[in-house]
C-alpha cells in the first residue's frame, strides 16, 4: 500500500515516535511524505520515504494530486487541534480522501487503528480498488 505522512510542526515529533513504534509494519509498504516530515522519519527509522516538497513549497498539493489520481491508499496527517495554521490544507486532503475512499487519520488514536488494520489485512480492499499500487 502507498501511505502518505504529513504533520504540522508541533506534531512532527509525535509522527516520528509513531513511525518508530510501527516501523515493522510500515516497512512493508511504500511511504511518501512532505519534505521535513519525511526527512525526520527516515533519520529516525531508516525507512525509505519518497519525499515531496515542503508544505511551504507545495508538498501538500503534490500529495493531493496523487490522492486525486487514487494513488495513495492511506493518509496520516497529524494535526494540531489548537492551531489554525494548516486547517485549509487538512480540509483539502481530508476531502480528497473522502472522494476516493482513502482511510485518513488526523490524530495518533485513529492512526493506530489504521496501522493495526493494515497489519491484519483489514485494508486489503484497497488493492482491489487500485491493484497497480501494490508494492
Amino acid at each position: 500500500m502507498n501511505i502518505a505522512l504529513m504533520s504540522e510542526n508541533s506534531k512532527k515529533e509525535l509522527m516520528v515516535q509513531f513511525c518508530i513504534a510501527y516501523c515493522g509494519i510500515l516497512a512493508h509498504h511504500s511511504i511518501c511524505a512532505t519534505d521535513t516530515t519525511g526527512l525526520l522519519v527516515t533519520e529516525a527509522t531508516g525507512l525509505p520515504i519518497h519525499r515531496y516538497m515542503s508544505h511551504a513549497h507545495g508538498g501538500i498539493q503534490q500529495i493531493g494530486a496523487l490522492l486525486d489520481l487514487n494513488e495513495i491508499d492511506m493518509v496520516l496527517f497529524f494535526k494540531d487541534p489548537y492551531s489554525d495554521q494548516m486547517t485549509d490544507d487538512v480540509n483539502y486532503i481530508s476531502c480528497l480522501c473522502d472522494a476516493n475512499n482513502v482511510p485518513f487519520a488526523s490524530n495518533i488514536a485513529t492512526a493506530e487503528i489504521l496501522i493495526q488494520g493494515l497489519k491484519y489485512g483489514d485494508l486489503d480492499w484497497r488493492d482491489i480498488v487500485n491493484p497497480k499500487n501494490k508494492k
